[in-house]
Protein backbone atom coordinates (compact mmCIF):
# COMPACT_ATOMS: atom_id res chain seq x y z
CA UNK A 1 0.00 0.00 0.00
CA UNK A 2 1.33 3.48 -0.85
CA UNK A 3 1.89 5.48 1.99
CA UNK A 4 0.17 8.59 2.08
CA UNK A 5 2.68 12.29 0.85
CA UNK A 6 2.56 15.31 2.55
CA UNK A 7 0.42 17.85 0.81
CA UNK A 8 2.80 20.98 0.50
CA UNK A 9 1.68 24.28 -0.80
CA UNK A 10 4.33 26.76 -1.81
CA UNK A 11 3.47 30.95 -0.80
CA UNK A 12 5.62 32.96 -3.47
CA UNK A 13 6.48 31.77 -6.64
CA UNK A 14 9.12 34.03 -7.40
CA UNK A 15 13.14 32.97 -7.93
CA UNK A 16 14.23 31.04 -4.97
CA UNK A 17 10.61 29.30 -4.84
CA UNK A 18 11.48 28.32 -8.40
CA UNK A 19 14.84 27.74 -8.49
CA UNK A 20 14.91 25.55 -5.45
CA UNK A 21 11.79 25.13 -3.08
CA UNK A 22 9.49 23.71 -6.14
CA UNK A 23 11.89 21.65 -7.80
CA UNK A 24 13.51 20.28 -4.58
CA UNK A 25 9.74 19.10 -3.06
CA UNK A 26 8.76 17.69 -6.86
CA UNK A 27 12.39 15.64 -6.45
CA UNK A 28 11.11 14.13 -3.00
CA UNK A 29 9.17 11.04 -3.47
CA UNK A 30 7.33 11.80 -0.04
CA UNK A 31 5.56 15.11 -1.12
CA UNK A 32 2.43 16.16 -3.69
CA UNK A 33 2.54 19.34 -3.99
CA UNK A 34 -1.02 20.82 -3.57
CA UNK A 35 -1.26 24.34 -3.69
CA UNK A 36 0.48 27.44 -5.15
CA UNK A 37 0.00 31.22 -4.45
CA UNK A 38 1.79 34.21 -5.85
CA UNK A 39 0.78 37.87 -5.71
CA UNK A 40 0.78 37.72 -9.37
CA UNK A 41 -1.29 34.90 -10.82
CA UNK A 42 0.03 34.22 -13.70
CA UNK A 43 3.30 33.50 -12.05
CA UNK A 44 1.46 30.56 -9.88
CA UNK A 45 -0.61 29.54 -13.02
CA UNK A 46 2.55 29.23 -14.76
CA UNK A 47 4.10 27.08 -11.83
CA UNK A 48 1.37 25.15 -12.26
CA UNK A 49 1.63 23.63 -15.45
CA UNK A 50 4.91 22.42 -14.30
CA UNK A 51 4.48 20.93 -11.16
CA UNK A 52 0.36 20.54 -10.26
CA UNK A 53 -1.63 21.99 -7.62
CA UNK A 54 -4.31 24.40 -7.14
CA UNK A 55 -3.74 28.14 -7.45
CA UNK A 56 -5.26 30.24 -4.45
CA UNK A 57 -6.23 33.64 -4.67
CA UNK A 58 -5.12 34.32 -1.40
CA UNK A 59 -2.68 33.34 1.32
CA UNK A 60 -5.66 32.99 3.85
CA UNK A 61 -7.05 30.92 0.97
CA UNK A 62 -3.80 28.45 0.73
CA UNK A 63 -3.28 27.98 4.43
CA UNK A 64 -7.29 27.17 5.01
CA UNK A 65 -6.78 24.12 2.69
CA UNK A 66 -6.04 20.62 3.70
CA UNK A 67 -2.08 20.78 3.44
CA UNK A 68 0.40 19.28 5.98
CA UNK A 69 3.14 22.10 5.71
CA UNK A 70 3.78 25.05 3.51
CA UNK A 71 6.98 27.11 2.19
CA UNK A 72 6.88 31.12 2.03
CA UNK A 73 9.02 32.29 -0.11
CA UNK A 74 7.58 35.70 -0.54
CA UNK A 75 9.63 39.00 0.29
CA UNK A 76 11.17 39.40 3.59
CA UNK A 77 8.24 42.21 5.16
CA UNK A 78 5.81 39.26 4.69
CA UNK A 79 7.88 36.35 5.78
CA UNK A 80 6.24 36.92 9.44
CA UNK A 81 2.47 37.76 8.01
CA UNK A 82 2.53 34.54 5.70
CA UNK A 83 4.27 32.15 8.19
CA UNK A 84 1.90 33.16 11.64
CA UNK A 85 -1.16 32.39 9.13
CA UNK A 86 0.24 29.34 8.34
CA UNK A 87 0.67 27.96 11.64
CA UNK A 88 -2.18 29.28 13.02
CA UNK A 89 -3.75 27.07 10.83
CA UNK A 90 -2.11 24.01 11.85
CA UNK A 91 0.85 24.06 8.96
CA UNK A 92 4.13 23.13 9.55
CA UNK A 93 6.10 26.08 8.18
CA UNK A 94 9.25 26.36 5.91
CA UNK A 95 10.29 30.31 5.52
CA UNK A 96 13.12 31.69 3.82
CA UNK A 97 15.75 33.75 4.93
CA UNK A 98 15.84 36.25 6.57
CA UNK A 99 12.79 35.65 8.78
CA UNK A 100 11.24 39.21 8.56
CA UNK A 101 12.39 42.67 9.17
CA UNK A 102 11.89 43.44 12.65
CA UNK A 103 13.10 41.80 15.70
CA UNK A 104 9.16 41.92 17.14
CA UNK A 105 8.13 39.86 13.76
CA UNK A 106 10.95 37.33 14.15
CA UNK A 107 10.12 36.68 17.45
CA UNK A 108 6.35 36.60 17.06
CA UNK A 109 7.28 33.94 14.54
CA UNK A 110 9.26 32.01 17.20
CA UNK A 111 6.45 32.55 19.81
CA UNK A 112 3.12 31.24 17.25
CA UNK A 113 5.31 28.19 16.13
CA UNK A 114 5.78 27.22 20.32
CA UNK A 115 2.06 27.50 20.63
CA UNK A 116 0.95 25.90 17.55
CA UNK A 117 3.44 22.92 18.56
CA UNK A 118 4.17 23.35 14.72
CA UNK A 119 7.78 23.03 13.35
CA UNK A 120 8.94 26.25 12.08
CA UNK A 121 12.45 25.86 9.98
CA UNK A 122 14.58 28.78 8.21
CA UNK A 123 15.91 27.97 5.11
CA UNK A 124 19.84 28.61 6.30
CA UNK A 125 20.80 26.13 3.24
CA UNK A 126 24.50 26.82 4.10
CA UNK A 127 24.69 24.47 6.95
CA UNK A 128 23.70 21.77 4.45
CA UNK A 129 26.84 21.89 2.23
CA UNK A 130 29.03 18.86 2.41
CA UNK A 131 32.08 20.93 3.18
CA UNK A 132 30.55 22.56 6.04
CA UNK A 133 28.66 19.67 7.99
CA UNK A 134 32.18 17.93 7.75
CA UNK A 135 33.45 20.75 9.42
CA UNK A 136 31.19 21.17 11.93
CA UNK A 137 31.78 18.02 13.00
CA UNK A 138 35.92 17.97 12.80
CA UNK A 139 35.72 21.02 14.94
CA UNK A 140 33.46 18.96 17.48
CA UNK A 141 35.79 17.00 17.70
CA UNK A 142 38.58 18.77 17.78
CA UNK A 143 40.19 18.62 15.08
CA UNK A 144 41.51 22.46 15.05
CA UNK A 145 41.99 22.44 19.01
CA UNK A 146 39.83 25.34 20.73
CA UNK A 147 38.69 27.87 18.36
CA UNK A 148 40.33 31.43 18.17
CA UNK A 149 39.28 33.26 15.61
CA UNK A 150 37.47 33.43 12.02
CA UNK A 151 37.06 35.19 8.59
CA UNK A 152 34.14 34.65 6.51
CA UNK A 153 32.80 36.34 3.88
CA UNK A 154 29.81 36.17 0.81
CA UNK A 155 30.22 38.12 -2.05
CA UNK A 156 28.70 38.32 -5.68
CA UNK A 157 27.44 40.58 -8.41
CA UNK A 158 23.89 41.25 -6.70
CA UNK A 159 20.35 40.06 -6.35
CA UNK A 160 19.18 41.01 -9.85
CA UNK A 161 21.38 38.67 -11.53
CA UNK A 162 19.01 36.15 -9.36
CA UNK A 163 16.03 37.54 -9.69
CA UNK A 164 16.55 38.75 -13.27
CA UNK A 165 15.16 42.45 -12.47
CA UNK A 166 16.93 45.49 -12.72
CA UNK A 167 14.49 46.74 -10.18
CA UNK A 168 14.29 43.89 -7.80
CA UNK A 169 12.58 44.24 -4.50
CA UNK A 170 15.27 43.14 -2.56
CA UNK A 171 16.76 46.60 -3.82
CA UNK A 172 14.09 48.08 -1.84
CA UNK A 173 13.82 48.60 2.10
CA UNK A 174 10.21 48.78 2.52
CA UNK A 175 10.29 45.36 1.10
CA UNK A 176 13.47 43.71 2.38
CA UNK A 177 14.23 45.60 5.23
CA UNK A 178 18.21 45.30 4.82
CA UNK A 179 20.17 44.98 1.61
CA UNK A 180 23.35 42.60 1.39
CA UNK A 181 23.66 42.40 5.64
CA UNK A 182 20.50 40.45 5.60
CA UNK A 183 20.66 38.70 1.88
CA UNK A 184 23.80 37.24 2.34
CA UNK A 185 25.28 38.54 5.68
CA UNK A 186 22.44 36.05 7.54
CA UNK A 187 23.84 33.17 5.82
CA UNK A 188 27.81 33.96 7.32
CA UNK A 189 26.71 34.46 10.76
CA UNK A 190 23.88 31.62 11.03
CA UNK A 191 26.79 29.47 10.07
CA UNK A 192 29.54 30.61 12.51
CA UNK A 193 26.94 29.87 15.00
CA UNK A 194 26.39 26.19 13.70
CA UNK A 195 30.44 25.90 13.17
CA UNK A 196 31.74 27.68 16.17
CA UNK A 197 29.12 25.96 18.77
CA UNK A 198 29.01 29.13 20.30
CA UNK A 199 26.93 32.40 19.65
CA UNK A 200 28.06 35.94 18.81
CA UNK A 201 27.14 38.35 21.73
CA UNK A 202 29.17 41.45 20.54
CA UNK A 203 28.79 43.14 16.85
CA UNK A 204 31.35 46.45 15.17
CA UNK A 205 29.98 47.02 12.28
CA UNK A 206 29.82 49.26 8.93
CA UNK A 207 27.44 49.39 6.11
CA UNK A 208 27.43 51.02 3.18
CA UNK A 209 25.70 51.62 -0.38
CA UNK A 210 28.93 51.68 -2.69
CA UNK A 211 27.23 51.05 -6.12
CA UNK A 212 24.06 49.40 -7.29
CA UNK A 213 20.97 52.35 -8.08
CA UNK A 214 17.88 51.51 -9.38
CA UNK A 215 16.86 52.26 -12.88
CA UNK A 216 16.77 56.00 -12.99
CA UNK A 217 20.47 56.49 -11.70
CA UNK A 218 19.28 56.69 -7.60
CA UNK A 219 21.64 54.49 -5.14
CA UNK A 220 19.17 51.88 -4.04
CA UNK A 221 18.08 52.89 -0.52
CA UNK A 222 19.59 49.43 1.32
CA UNK A 223 23.49 48.62 1.48
CA UNK A 224 25.37 46.50 -0.62
CA UNK A 225 27.85 46.14 1.62
CA UNK A 226 28.07 45.18 5.25
CA UNK A 227 31.53 44.63 7.28
CA UNK A 228 31.49 43.07 10.90
CA UNK A 229 33.33 41.94 13.75
CA UNK A 230 31.76 39.42 16.21
CA UNK A 231 32.44 37.97 19.53
CA UNK A 232 30.74 35.31 21.54
CA UNK A 233 31.17 35.40 25.37
CA UNK A 234 33.85 33.06 25.10
CA UNK A 235 36.21 35.40 23.46
CA UNK A 236 36.18 33.90 19.90
CA UNK A 237 36.33 36.73 17.52
CA UNK A 238 35.72 37.04 13.96
CA UNK A 239 35.03 39.12 10.43
CA UNK A 240 32.20 38.99 8.09
CA UNK A 241 31.65 40.69 5.29
CA UNK A 242 28.43 40.25 3.13
CA UNK A 243 28.63 42.23 -0.79
CA UNK A 244 26.45 42.58 -3.80
CA UNK A 245 29.24 44.35 -5.45
CA UNK A 246 32.27 41.42 -6.05
CA UNK A 247 31.64 41.61 -9.75
CA UNK A 248 34.95 39.09 -10.66
CA UNK A 249 34.24 35.51 -9.49
CA UNK A 250 31.58 34.93 -6.80
CA UNK A 251 33.51 34.39 -3.01
CA UNK A 252 31.53 32.19 -0.24
CA UNK A 253 34.52 31.24 2.01
CA UNK A 254 35.55 30.51 5.22
CA UNK A 255 38.57 30.13 7.84
CA UNK A 256 38.23 28.81 11.22
CA UNK A 257 41.74 29.18 13.05
CA UNK A 258 42.30 26.99 16.28
CA UNK A 259 45.13 26.43 18.55
CA UNK A 260 46.05 23.57 16.51
CA UNK A 261 45.27 24.76 13.08
CA UNK A 262 42.85 26.14 10.77
CA UNK A 263 40.05 24.49 8.84
CA UNK A 264 39.01 26.64 5.13
CA UNK A 265 35.95 26.00 3.78
CA UNK A 266 35.22 26.98 0.16
CA UNK A 267 38.79 28.57 0.45
CA UNK A 268 39.90 26.96 -2.46
CA UNK A 269 39.08 26.53 -6.19
CA UNK A 270 39.93 22.92 -6.05
CA UNK A 271 39.41 21.87 -2.66
CA UNK A 272 35.84 22.65 -0.95
CA UNK A 273 37.41 21.28 2.61
CA UNK A 274 40.74 21.78 3.68
CA UNK A 275 42.23 20.93 6.71
CA UNK A 276 45.62 22.42 8.14
CA UNK A 277 47.83 21.25 11.14
CA UNK A 278 50.30 23.49 13.61
CA UNK A 279 53.09 21.65 11.93
CA UNK A 280 52.37 22.82 7.97
CA UNK A 281 50.47 19.82 7.20
CA UNK A 282 47.21 19.93 4.81
CA UNK A 283 44.56 17.50 4.38
CA UNK A 284 43.08 18.24 1.48
CA UNK A 285 39.20 16.24 2.40
CA UNK A 286 36.55 17.03 -0.60
CA UNK A 287 36.29 18.79 -4.21
CA UNK A 288 32.48 19.26 -3.99
CA UNK A 289 31.80 22.91 -4.13
CA UNK A 290 28.49 25.14 -3.77
CA UNK A 291 26.52 25.89 -7.11
CA UNK A 292 27.29 29.59 -7.34
CA UNK A 293 24.17 31.89 -7.66
CA UNK A 294 25.26 33.44 -11.40
CA UNK A 295 24.94 29.70 -12.36
CA UNK A 296 21.20 29.38 -10.74
CA UNK A 297 20.93 32.69 -13.30
CA UNK A 298 17.68 32.57 -16.00
CA UNK A 299 18.48 30.84 -18.52
CA UNK A 300 21.42 28.83 -17.26
CA UNK A 301 19.36 25.32 -16.77
CA UNK A 302 21.46 24.07 -13.70
CA UNK A 303 20.02 23.42 -10.38
CA UNK A 304 21.43 21.18 -7.31
CA UNK A 305 19.51 19.69 -4.31
CA UNK A 306 20.66 21.94 -1.26
CA UNK A 307 19.08 19.79 1.34
CA UNK A 308 16.81 22.27 2.53
CA UNK A 309 13.56 20.23 1.22
CA UNK A 310 14.44 17.15 2.55
CA UNK A 311 15.51 18.33 5.65
CA UNK A 312 11.93 19.40 6.31
CA UNK A 313 10.08 16.51 4.80
CA UNK A 314 12.17 14.99 6.82
CA UNK A 315 11.92 16.13 10.08
CA UNK A 316 7.96 16.56 9.52
CA UNK A 317 7.72 12.61 9.05
CA UNK A 318 9.71 11.24 11.63
CA UNK A 319 9.56 14.59 14.40
CA UNK A 320 13.17 15.02 14.91
CA UNK A 321 14.17 18.67 15.43
CA UNK A 322 15.63 20.20 12.00
CA UNK A 323 19.39 21.26 12.00
CA UNK A 324 17.90 25.36 11.54
CA UNK A 325 15.05 26.01 14.08
CA UNK A 326 13.29 29.11 14.43
CA UNK A 327 15.36 29.32 17.46
CA UNK A 328 18.42 28.94 15.89
CA UNK A 329 17.63 31.34 13.31
CA UNK A 330 16.34 34.26 15.74
CA UNK A 331 19.70 34.50 17.53
CA UNK A 332 21.22 35.02 14.30
CA UNK A 333 18.80 38.05 13.34
CA UNK A 334 19.48 39.05 17.02
CA UNK A 335 22.95 40.12 15.40
CA UNK A 336 22.09 41.17 12.32
CA UNK A 337 19.94 43.74 13.63
CA UNK A 338 22.29 44.49 16.29
CA UNK A 339 25.05 45.06 12.93
CA UNK A 340 22.35 47.08 11.92
CA UNK A 341 22.50 49.08 14.77
CA UNK A 342 26.13 49.17 15.03
CA UNK A 343 26.90 50.88 11.58
CA UNK A 344 23.97 53.69 12.87
CA UNK A 345 25.57 54.53 16.02
CA UNK A 346 29.27 53.61 15.15
CA UNK A 347 29.66 51.80 18.17
CA UNK A 348 29.94 47.75 19.51
CA UNK A 349 26.47 46.85 20.10
CA UNK A 350 26.08 43.76 22.25
CA UNK A 351 23.18 40.89 22.14
CA UNK A 352 22.38 40.08 25.58
CA UNK A 353 19.49 37.78 24.33
CA UNK A 354 22.21 35.60 23.07
CA UNK A 355 23.83 35.03 25.81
Amino acid sequence: MNKKKLRIGVIGCGAISVRRHLPEYAANENVEIAALYNRTRSKAEEMQKIYGGVVCDSVEELVAMDLDAVSVCTANAMHAHDTILALRAGKHVLCEKPMDVTIEKCTAMVEEARKSGKLLMIAQNQRFSAAHKEAHDLIAKGAIGKVLSFETKFGHQGPERWTGSEDTWFFRKNAAGMGALADLGIHKTDLMHYLIGETITEVYAQTATLDKRYPDGNLIDVEDNAWCIYRTDSGITGTMHASWTDYGVEYNSTVIHGTKGAIRCYDDREYSLIVESSDGRQNFLSTEQMLKNTDQTIGTGKTQNSGVIDEFVECILTGRPCRCSGEDALKSMRVIFAAMASSQIGRVVTVPENR
